[in-house]
């Protein structure tokens, strides 16, 4: 097993140097990275890279893993200059690669000297190249600070990577520590892939909190956050996640990493989304997300999710997601699997390991399902459509999600994975389950970060080794249908049912609250986007759409009162007891006009509701496998 990476202060001085390591494999590319600016969102790298004369071509890393797209972010490349014996070289853009830079290695040269910036983003829509930095905290991504030569794989690319931080910050990452000096601290050199795949937090304010210690490797929650109040994790919440590491063992039966880290970035300032890694995972939540009872209860889910991944996206990985560059295009029609058995085993996880109650983890489920269900797109769009189009579906604005479909590989697939699980367990009456799928598919060797792909076939032979049954049959049927509703067998199986209520449940209301949304999606057929009060997407043939409302118009008043999110439930809940029309005074650009909203049928919000006599295979399925310490 690697050696886990300390964690420690870093103190200002000395100025921005290559470290120059006397124990570097002949050819290694050496990178120094200065985040001495990190709290103004610029960060300066220099590279230096081993050459020979002649025509040579440089790449600024395209597509991600486990961002499944071009998501490079080559806009933010800046200062670009190449320097060979301390005289500038000319260097060409690629005309049809953007991210391709050629440049002519004169006679007598042996390495050239990169420089470059990376401009942060300050928008906090996106993945790794939204918003990552703050005045009190950093996450540092290799792939945007780099680039590398033609010619050679990832793997066959080693890199001597080295890092200075503002003064005090603290940091952890996958990487193992070399030497540090003052404000320096200096990596043991590693392959390219495995240098992408382990990000730096960096903070002011930082924790590190040890995770189920009685279990090796070892297993931490590492945060930075805007503030030191925020980071005042509450001992049972780090029971929980201590109980997550013991569930995903009793689950897999084998861990495929020699140490894993939670990298949690506590801001409400950087982007909200999860990336993984191999040995860790980049975790953006909101600030007082450990500390407000309800951004703990919506977010729950993110950790579970991106812990799986080690397995399920980085041990095994789809063939397609499994290029041999960071140019090459992946091919996502097993997102399904990659991403959509990751959320359905990170949602029974949070479940198993009480991050939520046995109610909340139905009532996301809920929530879920009751999206998937009134998304129009899905009569045109089948799901294997979602992942084969992931790269542009990433990309796609809010507004006509309804009509468009969005990437609901990922929770669709927790409704195939949940009826894969059940149609098992009902199969071989109660003998068997999901369970033993992942103990054989994601089984191997303890061991460090490896690689093992696998195909469709893979997926069907397996799990007719669990028990026999037409599965590509079963997995094809749901993956290419265009029924008008969501696929709900598997929570049927389970023991409950789809139904809705007058009142949102807990879960409702916080992911409202975090989306900054009104969603009265299941009455009126609309989602508000809050303050500004637009319409973030209205549902075709909802009453809000054959009123004659649409995506992207802004919301002025109801019923003759000025527009707030109070007045609207109040004129839904009046409209049941009369004939009278909601009236909605609407803004489109430059116009506005008022909307009669024909509807009577009182507030409605998604719930799962027990379905007499039968068993609770819901319940079942999120009970815990392995013991619990506290």
């Amino acid at each position: 097993m690697r050696k886990r990476s300390a964690v420690v202060p870093l103190l200002l001085f000395g100025v921005f140097c290559l470290p120059l390591l006397a124990a570097n494999p002949p050819g290694t590319i050496t990178l120094a990275v200065d985040a001495t600016d990190a709290p103004r969102n610029l960060l300066h790298a220099r590279l230096v890279v081993p050459a020979t004369p002649g025509a040579m071509t440089l790449f600024y890393p395209q597509w991600i893993p486990g961002e499944h797209g071009p998501t490079g972010p080559i806009i933010n490349l800046a200062g670009l200059r190449i320097t060979a014996g301390g005289k500038p070289l000319a260097w060409r853009r690629d005309d049809v690669d953007m991210y391709a830079f050629h440049v002519d290695v004169p006679q007598g040269t042996s390495t050239l000297d990169i420089a470059l910036d990376y401009l942060g983003q300050v928008k906090e829509e996106g993945f790794s190249s939204a918003a990552s930095v703050t005045q009190q905290l950093a996450m540092i991504n290799w792939n945007q600070l780099l680039l590398y030569p033609q010619g050679k794989s990832p793997r066959d690319l080693t890199y001597a990577a080295s890092l200075r931080l503002p003064a005090g910050w603290k940091f952890a990452t996958p990487l193992e520590v070399a030497a540090h000096t003052g404000d320096t601290v200096e990596f043991k050199p590693v392959a390219l892939n495995l240098l992408i795949d382990s990000p730096v937090l960096s903070g002011a304010h930082f924790r590190v909190v040890p995770l189920a210690t009685e279990i090796s490797p070892a297993h931490r929650l590492d945060l930075a956050a805007d503030s030191e109040a925020a980071l005042d994790i509450p001992a049972d919440v780090v029971g929980e996640y201590s109980q997550l590491v013991r569930e995903t063992g009793a689950l897999f039966g084998v861990r495929h990493y020699g140490h894993y880290d939670f990298l949690i970035s506590l801001s409400d300032h950087v982007a909200h989304f999860g990336l993984e890694h191999h040995q860790a995972s980049d975790d953006r939540m909101r600030e007082r997300a450990f500390v407000d009872g309800y951004l703990y209860a919506s977010g729950g889910g993110l950790l579970p999710h991106e812990f799986t991944h080690s397995w399920n996206g980085k041990y095994r990985r789809p063939a397609g997601l499994a290029t041999g560059n960071y140019q090459e295009p992946m091919k996502g029609e097993l997102l399904w699997v990659y991403e959509g058995l990751t959320q359905y085993l990170g949602t029974i996880l949070s479940g198993r390991s009480g991050l939520w109650k046995p109610e909340q983890f139905r009532e996301h489920l809920a929530n879920s399902t009751a999206q998937l269900d009134t998304t129009s797109g899905r009569t045109w769009r089948p799901l294997i459509d979602t992942a084969v189009a992931a790269q542009i579906l990433y990309e796609a604005p809010r507004e006509w999600e309804a009509a468009r479909r969005s990437v609901d590989f990922y929770d669709e697939g927790t409704l195939l994975w949940l009826d894969v699980d059940t149609t098992i367990r009902e199969l071989t009456k109660g003998r068997r389950s999901l369970n033993d799928f992942c103990r054989l598919f994601f089984d191997g060797p303890d061991s460090g970060p490896e690689l093992k792909t696998y195909t469709f076939d893979d997926v069907v032979n397996t799990l007719n080794q669990v028990v026999a049954h037409d599965w590509r049959t079963f997995l094809s049927t749901l993956l290419n249908s265009t029924a008008p509703h969501a696929p709900m067998a598997g929570i049927e199986r389970g023991g409950w049912r789809l139904v809705y209520r007058e009142t949102p449940s807990a879960v409702y209301q916080g992911v409202e609250t975090l989306d900054h949304v009104t969603d009265v999606r299941y009455s009126l057929g609309m989602v508000i986007r809050e303050p500004e009060a637009t319409m973030r997407d209205v549902l075709p043939d909802s009453p809000a759409w054959r009123a004659g409302i649409g995506p992207g118009m802004k919301l002025l008043g109801v019923n003759g009162r000025a527009y707030s999110a109070t007045e609207l439930h109040d004129a839904i809940r009046a409209a049941k007891k009369g004939t009278q029309p909601i009236h909605l005074l609407v803004q489109s650009g430059a116009f506005q006009n008022t909307y009669g909203v024909n509807y009577h049928g009182g507030e409605k919000y998604p719930e799962l509701e027990r379905i007499s006599n039968t068993p609770d295979m819901l319940g079942e399925i999120i009970k815990p496998l392995a013991p619990s310490l506290k």
